[in-house]
């Protein structure tokens, strides 16, 4: 038996015999980049819950439980906690359905009042009292930094082939030297670290639930907005974008978090921490394939990297950085993603 295989039987046996939770069925209920898995467990009277499998060892429930707490306290609609193992790492959780952000506006959704639930919500977050963040460990300079740098090591070295360069490297520290300092001037707030379509269920009869939030931290203003605004899995026009950027700062106006900030500071908060946050995901993405054997999200690496493109040709201060991902990075993906490409389809066969 597999080990994965091994910890569905624990988790079955948890439900019924410790629990005592009449279970009629077990299905796979969402994939996950980390290496926790997510089951929908229904009940004999038709109730169903989805429960967490978070491996002991690779996965620690622990940050989970805590930020679940402290979300739940902003007035945000988290699943509740049913139960608990922390040992054998198994939760019970609320199920929050089916239908994430991302589905409903590819189905033709109202976008404008699916974005505001989603901003509602994440005002509901930024706006809690301070002592909260505070509670969370900092999204500081090493924390920055280390993120970053999965981007010469995964998407440059890795996916693009790319040689050792001093040079190179040389302007990749300034670049992210600069991104750090301009990060860490925003006021600091509760910080999902993930708020995006793909992480945000629309609820019956209305609202939005929050999932995948347990590695938040206490860190830049901006960095949630950006997540859902500039979302790696779907794009919006620059001025829909500007407008809900500009919308959001009215919504939060009065929470003393922008006071003297104009609407041109705020949107240079918006874009320089989503440089900083898509230079880590292009490393993310590349990882989860080569490390982890999953490939789905290479096909969202041309999306991340024409994020990374547009905001370093807005400032001057990027000038450098953006002439080198205009004659490395860009010309670079295509060749690299249909060489993946071709070595997966002879491994599946396809």
């Amino acid at each position: 038996m597999s080990t994965a295989d091994a910890r569905l039987a624990l988790l079955r046996d948890w439900l019924t015999d410790d629990l005592h939770w009449p279970l009629v069925r077990l299905e796979p209920a969402s994939a996950d980049a980390s290496f926790r898995r997510y089951f929908r467990a229904w009940h004999r009277d038709g109730e169903t819950r989805v429960v967490m499998d978070a491996p002991p060892g690779k996965e620690d429930i622990r940050p989970y439980l805590k930020v679940t707490q402290l979300l739940e306290r902003c007035g945000v609609h988290v699943p509740h906690i049913d139960a608990v193992d922390e040992a054998r790492g198994f939760l019970l959780l609320e199920d929050l359905g089916g239908t994430h952000l991302l589905a409903r506006l590819k189905a033709g959704g109202d976008v404008d009042a699916l974005y505001g639930a989603a901003l509602d919500a994440l005002a509901s977050i930024q706006l809690a009292p301070p002592a909260l963040s505070a509670e969370l460990p900092p999204y500081d300079r090493a924390v920055l930094e280390r993120e970053m740098q999965l981007l010469p090591e995964w998407f440059c070295a890795r996916h693009l082939q790319l040689t050792a360069d001093p040079v190179r490297d040389a302007l990749l520290a300034r670049t992210m030297d600069f991104l750090v300092r301009e990060v860490l001037a925003q006021p600091r707030v509760l910080v999902h670290r993930d708020y995006h379509s793909r992480n945000l269920m629309v609820l019956e009869p209305g609202g939005i639930g929050v999932l995948d939030f347990q590695d938040a931290l206490a860190g830049p203003l901006a960095y949630d907005l950006v997540s859902l605004l500039k979302d790696c899995y779907i794009a919006w026009p620059r001025d829909r974008v500007e407008g809900w950027v500009a919308s959001y700062r009215e919504k939060i106006r009065d929470s003393g978090l922008v006071d003297g900030v104009s609407d041109t500071q705020f949107l240079r908060w918006f874009d320089i921490v989503g440089l900083q946050r898509h230079l880590k995901v292009l490393g993310i993405f590349a990882r989860l394939w080569y490390r982890d054997g999953k490939s789905g999200y290479l096909a969202d690496l041309p999306l991340t990297l024409e994020y990374v493109r547009d905001t370093a040709h807005r400032y001057p201060e990027l000038r450098e950085f953006a002439a080198w991902v205009d004659a490395v990075l860009v010309p670079g993906l295509p060749a690299a993603n249909s060489r993946e490409a071709q070595r997966i389809a002879v491994q599946t066969g396809s």
